[in-house]
């Protein structure tokens, strides 16, 4: 069975921002999960487009570190790259429901 991108984005979701205390796919973080064809063993070449919510994010390489580990630990993943994009910049409008519910922002 191909791998879907749900199951990578729902992976990401243990990536949690330090500062924030919500994962980075509810913050809105991840823009683009793109799934390569299966190698012969049946694994993909994963990569994740993201970025952070201020260019000079501290908690950057430790977000980067960890959305690599977090789909790099699926079964069917062979190698995650993570590129850090600042186009589109982030917003909080780019968060989920449950992200504003948190951070109290209505």
């Amino acid at each position: 069975m191909a791998l879907a991108e749900d199951k990578v984005r729902e992976a990401l979701k243990e990536v949690i921002d330090p500062e924030l205390y919500v994962n980075i796919v509810d913050l809105g973080l991840v823009y683009l999960v793109d799934i390569g064809e299966p190698n012969d063993e049946g694994k993909h070449d994963v990569t994740v487009e993201m970025t952070m919510t201020s260019p000079m994010c501290p908690a950057g390489p430790q977000l980067v570190a960890g959305c690599k580990n977090a789909a790099e630990s699926l079964d069917e993943v062979q190698t995650c790259e993570v590129k850090v994009v600042m186009d589109p910049p982030w917003s909080p409008d780019k968060m989920t429901d449950e992200a504003r519910d948190h951070l109290g922002i209505f």
